[in-house]
């Protein structure tokens, strides 16, 4: 189990609001979105305790590029959501590699 950090938030907080937008789109289209949605949502329920990190960089380019190809209404929810996922990935290397210096400083102290 991966250690609390803005990688391990993003994938929890993310995936539950994908996955209740997706359940909440199937009431008014069929769109191809609500299967991403849910899809991405679920998925990040299941990795926010083992694969955080590498669900926050892959779910932050797909959405960012999600939102430069197609910028429809939609498009700023998706560059929201893929730029959170792209910084939650960079704060959470910050802090990974914070943690070993200071593991390394308290060995060598």
């Amino acid at each position: 189990m991966e250690a609390a950090s803005p990688a391990r938030l993003y994938a929890a907080l993310a995936g539950a609001v994908l996955v209740v937008l997706g359940i909440v789109g199937f009431f008014y289209d069929r769109s191809w979105l609500n299967y991403l949605y849910a899809g991405t949502g679920a998925l990040g329920l299941v990795a926010a305790p083992c694969a955080a990190r590498l669900y926050a960089l892959c779910i932050g380019t797909l959405y960012t590029a999600l939102a430069i190809t197609d910028f429809s209404s939609r498009g700023w929810a998706h560059l929201a959501v893929g730029l959170l996922g792209l910084a939650a990935y960079a704060a959470t290397r910050g802090s990974r590699d914070r943690s070993k210096r200071l593991k390394a400083r308290a060995k060598g102290a």
